[in-house]
């Protein structure tokens, strides 16, 4: 376990290859974990020669925990009321600059997927001068009118346990939520599913965090505007199957950010199956060749 101090909060990070090669610093969505990134992924980066981190999003995992905040009040800040927000979206992506400044990196490749793509957008427009460039990946710029997740999707984003099953009923629900927002063209099993619902589950259980990251992406809002101030080499993935986050998000994405590149993946939904990883790491070391 290795953890620094970030914009003032205590970070778990882990590093993966040469720190004199390029970093490529990877961003996670709501509620995961950096142990979610597919092994494969990270060591691939490695062996095309990149200098790879990979952390826990504050809230949850083993970075701080906000719990003296409390639950947030969704509804409330979805109308503006923002007594019972704990942080935002930019927020989190000064946590990134904060780990960078930490490790000693001065500039990056980011890449984020879904929530960690809204931290890349503002990262960008924000933070650009520290950043090689972005990747924002099944993610959205938030502009409202935007397709939404499907009626299971939905339900599966906001489904709570019941209390009553206890550790076996969350892994049970989140490996059902890894069927329902996973990709058709690339299905996981039942046991792998269940293994990855047992390792968030064993190494932190946070709801209320995941609640209040949630918290964090309602009340930032429309970032169209910020999207517009973008001007360092940016890259928008999106899987064309994406139940949670529909492909015209992602459209929507790339159309705002001048230009910007798209790759729509066929049969891809709201999740990195191992089975993709290689044609995932060729979009992006691919992105990353033709700017260096």
């Amino acid at each position: 376990m290795s953890q620094v101090v970030a914009n003032g909060i205590n970070l778990e990070f882990e590093e993966h290859g040469d720190r004199q090669q390029p970093t490529v610093l990877l961003m996670r969505g709501l509620g995961t974990q950096l142990i979610d990134w597919p092994s494969t992924m990270l060591e691939g980066l490695v062996g095309r020669g990149y200098h790879v981190v990979v952390f826990d999003n504050r809230d949850v995992g083993l970075s701080q925990s906000f719990e003296q905040a409390g639950l947030p009040d969704l509804a409330g800040i979805a109308r503006g009321d923002r007594s019972t927000l704990a942080y935002n979206l930019q927020d989190m992506a000064a946590d990134v600059v904060g780990l960078m400044n930490a490790l000693g990196i001065e500039k990056a490749h980011v890449m984020g997927i879904s929530m960690g793509g809204m931290i890349a957008q503002v990262l960008a427009a924000i933070h650009g001068d520290r950043l090689l460039s972005m990747i924002s990946m099944m993610s959205s710029s938030g502009r409202k009118g935007l397709p939404g997740p499907t009626p299971a999707a939905q339900a599966s984003l906001m489904a709570t346990p019941d209390p009553a099953t206890g550790r076996d009923g969350v892994i049970a629900l989140t490996a059902e939520g890894l069927l329902i927002c996973g990709s058709p063209d690339y299905p996981e099993s039942l046991e792998e599913r269940l293994a990855i619902a047992k390792r968030r589950f064993e190494r932190n259980y946070a709801p209320a965090g995941i609640a209040r990251q949630m918290a964090a992406v309602i009340a930032t809002g429309d970032r169209t505007a910020l999207l517009a101030k973008i001007k360092i080499p940016a890259l928008v993935i999106h899987g064309a199957a994406d139940p949670l986050v529909p492909l015209a998000a992602g459209e929507d994405t790339a159309r705002s950010i001048s230009g910007c590149q798209l790759r729509v993946v066929k049969g891809l939904g709201h999740n990195i199956p191992v089975a993709v990883v290689p044609m995932l790491l060729d979009l992006m070391v691919d992105f990353y060749r033709s700017i260096e």
